[in-house]
């Protein structure tokens, strides 16, 4: 046996145990009653303790809730219904959901994936998948209620494995969150905290809000080119000989051919939709648009463009599907549009009861300061190990990877370790851009393999169409190589990206000659 096949079955045997164990563990709902429950014991047995750790934001000590006294645990009680309709990720699934559940049930996505497929060459449509699902980034949460469920079409429709498209969509919309050639709300909010941070030691510092943008569109090539070569030559093996596609047939896509009258409605849909997206430009365009925020950007998070994301994605979805429908014969009435709306929800009916658990777990882990601790006590470590400027940010891509397994929220972590990261480093001359991306690296690896992404029950339910065995061990396993690749790759990109000298982005009023 070569080298490379003793390699191979040595992975297999790897995924194949981390699949069992994970399997193994509680449906997601109960597994989330579970943490929920092991939070409110863990809150209750560090309570009475003093840790050494001050809140870098307020300069008070971080100490854990009791979430098990009575006042705690009657306003977790009170608040039980608008912790559950208050989880982000529910809303914005639910309503993406609706128009994405009439397109497809009128035949309009089936269509446009067919004639996508005639023009892309077959051995491109992995990186082309990738390379879509990193821009979707632009557009908030969309490529997680869009890219990743229509990857798995795309694969199935082209007679590849639909787990294979899933796959390669998820890690390019969460793996590989912080690359993106495309400039994101993201990168100003990233940058204000760091800039706090670095004025701490030179309070007349000013970073450019594109500070890290030449080093993520250059990190979207790695992504792209990490993710083609694991899902064509490691994933989709694997998934091949292990994962027999045994879904619903009637929630499988249709693959018969594009007749004349459809071709027809599917352009009578792009063409409204192209309309829409016209009137859109324009009304963003126009002075004094009530679309950007008070300063007049369009792209920062309270824009009110920015927070119609997923309204526009039901809206430009639902009216061509309408019209598709219409055309194409697939809806005769209205009854039919509100079928297709009720059978999309009734595919959800699974992630709500997941949902509620995990937005209750999730409010208690944050209310017991449990992962603030965390963060704090984490970063102080690895700045008491006093390594060289190289390994101290490969020890922050890992440490942000470790945590990011527990706290999501890329700005609630950054705004916890950026006060103890940023200034450290430029005592000894590094860039606070340096420090940022080292941090936009590790905030992006382990998204795809943490069950308490609030997404990752969704790619599941994702999964079970089309293999119904799927459980948060097969998920795992499968985005596993990716995340391990991609810590390995992406942290030796970065380091001889800043070793080489190439600018990181845009810089403001300071020159620092360590990157």
């Amino acid at each position: 046996m070569s080298g490379s096949q003793e390699s191979s079955t040595l992975l297999n045997r790897i995924l194949d145990k981390v699949e069992k164990v994970g399997n193994k563990l509680p449906d997601p709902a109960v597994m989330f009653f579970g943490l929920l429950i092991i939070v409110w014991v863990f809150s209750y047995l560090l309570s009475g303790i003093e840790f050494d750790a001050v809140h870098p934001l307020t300069n008070e000590n971080v100490g854990i809730t009791n979430l098990l006294a009575g006042d705690q645990m009657a306003d977790f009680l009170a608040n039980m219904v608008g912790t559950f309709m208050g989880f982000a990720p529910l809303g914005v699934v639910l309503v993406a959901m609706l128009g994405v559940g009439v397109a497809e049930r009128s035949g309009f996505i089936n269509v446009a994936i067919k004639l996508m497929l005639n023009v892309t060459p077959k051995m491109l449509l992995t990186p082309v998948l990738i390379l879509v699902a990193i821009v979707s980034h632009t557009a908030v949460d969309a490529g997680y209620v869009l890219v990743i469920p229509l990857g798995g079409v795309i694969f199935f429709a082209a007679g590849r494995h639909p787990l294979a498209g899933i796959a390669a969509a998820f890690a390019g919309v969460s793996g590989g969150f912080s690359a993106n050639f495309v400039p994101s709300a993201i990168d100003p909010l990233l940058q204000g905290f760091t800039q706090s941070a670095a004025q701490i030691l030179d309070p007349a510092i000013q970073l450019n809000p594109l500070n890290n943008y030449f080093f993520t569109a250059a990190s979207s090539v790695v992504v792209v080119l990490v993710g083609w070569y694991l899902t064509d030559r490691v994933i989709e093996p694997r998934l091949q000989k292990n994962a027999t596609i045994d879904g619903d047939q009637e929630d499988m896509p249709v693959l018969d051919d594009v007749t004349p009258r459809d071709r027809k409605a599917f352009y009578a849909g792009v063409l409204t939709m192209v309309l829409g997206l016209v009137g859109l430009y324009f009304a963003a365009s126009a002075e004094n648009t009530p679309l950007a925020d008070a300063t007049g950007e369009l792209a920062s998070f309270t824009a009110p463009l920015m927070q119609m994301i997923v309204p526009l994605i039901f809206l430009l979805f639902i009216i061509p599907g309408i019209v598709h429908g219409f055309i194409s014969g697939s809806f005769k009435n209205s009854q039919d549009v509100v079928g297709a709306m009720t059978k999309s929800m009734e595919g959800m009916a699974y992630y709500m009861v997941m949902a509620f658990f995990c937005a209750l777990f999730i409010k208690a882990f944050g209310d017991s300061n449990l992962g603030t601790l965390l963060s704090i006590k984490g970063a102080q470590f690895l700045s008491s190990l006093q390594l060289s400027g190289g390994v101290t940010m490969v020890g922050i891509i890992i440490l942000v990877a470790f945590i990011n397994l527990f706290i999501g929220s890329a700005s609630a972590k950054w705004a916890l370790i950026s006060p103890i990261f940023v200034p450290m480093l430029m005592q000894l001359g590094y860039s606070p851009d340096l420090t940022q991306a080292a941090y936009r690296v590790g905030d992006s690896i382990s998204n795809i393999i943490t069950p308490l992404l609030p997404y990752f029950p969704l790619v599941v339910l994702y999964c079970q169409r089309y293999v119904k065995g799927t459980g948060i061990g097969s998920l795992v396993a499968m985005m596993l190589p990716f995340t391990v690749s991609l810590l390995v790759i992406w942290s030796a990109f970065l380091i001889i990206y800043w070793m080489i000298g190439i600018p990181l982005g845009f810089q403001a009023n300071y020159v620092y000659p360590a990157g």
